[in-house]
């Protein structure tokens, strides 16, 4: 892991000029270009609060654009980031053959793509906020901290799924059918307090992404600071995610230019 981590260091002028490109080419050629990453976004808002607040209605103390809008920002964001991941060294060519190229650079770089993505999407979910009128208060400060944890977890499911993927093809199929099961095991759309008592304990134990929700809507909406244990957990879950997916990605680094 620390060989991953000081290589990251190293190149991290080529990272940044590789995530840079990635943000530039992903809306050339389009009209609108960088207004895209609001308009994505908003349009996705705007069918879920059609369904679910005309036919299948959701009490929430926000207003339900608000409250699905700081929930779809980082899920947008995990879900995109990992799939671009698993993808990017099975996809990598004349890289990943390159000896003296750290193949862990391109998940990272996808990673880093999304995240950019999603930070570029905070003003919007901040106009939300001001149409609203509701102030950021204090515990917005805990924000960095939430999506310095998320950034740690998807960087560990994407080298896991990223070295995975170059020996089955199949990995990238099947992430994609199971988040779209995630996303509604998840209280993106929904609050938490619509999932019966006797199975919330269990969702939040095994899907530490409904703990990131609550906290992301806790510091945003609610200028509620985030429970110790619950930060601790997610924390640990996060470290934990990255040393495997580092362990994983180590061991096989060395065959990716066989397989690609």
């Amino acid at each position: 892991m620390l060989r991953n981590i000081q290589e990251l260091y190293k190149y991290r002028a080529l990272i940044f000029a590789l995530v840079t490109r990635h943000v530039r080419s992903r809306y050339r050629g389009s009209v609108l270009g960088f207004i895209w990453s609001f308009l994505n976004p908003l349009c996705l808002i705007a069918v879920y609060t059609l369904v679910f607040r005309n036919y299948i209605r959701f009490e929430t103390e926000a207003s339900y654009p608000l409250f699905l809008l700081t929930g779809l920002l980082p899920w947008i964001w995990f879900n995109s980031g990992i799939i671009e991941s698993t993808a990017s060294i099975s996809s990598g060519g004349n890289l990943i053959t390159k000896a003296m190229f750290p193949p862990q650079i391109l998940p990272t770089v996808s990673a880093l793509t999304n995240l950019v993505n999603y930070l570029f999407a905070l003003p919007v979910l901040l106009a939300f906020l001001l149409w609203n009128g509701k102030i950021p208060g204090l515990a917005i400060i805990f924000l960095p901290l939430l999506i310095s944890i998320q950034l740690i977890f998807v960087l560990g499911l994407s080298y896991l799924f990223s070295a995975l993927n170059v020996f089955y093809r199949d990995v990238q199929h099947v992430l994609g059918n199971l988040f779209s099961l995630l996303f509604f095991l998840t209280p993106v759309i929904y609050p938490l307090s619509t999932v019966p008592e006797k199975h919330r304990k269990l969702m939040l134990f095994l899907n530490p992404l409904s703990y990131l929700m609550e906290m992301y809507r806790g510091v945003v909406l609610d200028n509620r600071f985030p429970q110790a244990l619950p930060l601790l957990w997610i924390s640990f879950v996060a470290a934990f995610v990255f040393l495997i997916g580092n362990i994983v990605f180590n061991r096989n680094r060395e065959s990716f230019a066989e397989f690609v």
